[in-house]
């Protein structure tokens, strides 16, 4: 549906997507939240390497709520923020924890393919054309975090191996 706001036509958003749309804003800060507290987990086991990765992904979660933020904007929604759950906070291996990552970034693909069903149904294409980026980045975000969680059980408790993993992964731009 389209509306004359300022003299300007302005495609609305549906009402479902709207506020599909602002759930997702809500998992992805929640995501944020989550790699920022495996960080500090991180920092304080003394793998700063790994820490910083996660901060860059913490950063980057917190964009992709920020395109979906924008995105309800430009089609003439509104934002609707809620409470964010507190994330776990220890882990009991490394593995574990890069586990946790990628069956959260497999969670977070769920959430974005019933977005597009939802846009399918609704025929809603600004969205679909919206969420193709979307899908292409959660095919990277598994794959990098299933490449580190294949590495650490090649490593297992290799002392040396893991420092090489913790300089790797220091690079992260």
């Amino acid at each position: 549906m389209c509306i004359n706001v300022l003299n300007m036509d302005v495609n609305m958003i549906n009402s479902k997507i709207e506020k599909a749309f602002n759930a997702q804003i809500n998992a992805e800060i929640y995501s944020a939240y989550l790699y920022l507290s495996m960080a500090t987990y991180l920092d304080s086991t003394g793998y700063t390497g790994m820490a910083l990765w996660m901060k860059k992904q913490a950063q980057e979660e917190m964009q992709h709520a920020m395109k979906f933020y924008d995105f309800i904007y430009s089609r003439a929604g509104k934002v609707t923020l809620t409470k964010i759950d507190s994330p776990t906070s220890s882990w009991k291996t490394l593995l574990q924890l890069f586990e946790d990552v990628y069956d959260h970034e497999c969670k977070v693909s769920s959430l974005i393919n019933s977005l597009v069903e939802l846009s399918q149904e609704e025929n809603d294409y600004a969205s679909l054309v919206f969420l193709q980026w979307f899908i292409t980045e959660q095919i990277e975000e598994e794959a990098s975090a299933l490449e580190i969680v294949d590495k650490l059980k090649m490593l297992k408790d290799s002392k040396p191996a893991l420092y090489m993993l913790d300089k790797e992964l220091s690079r992260r731009e």
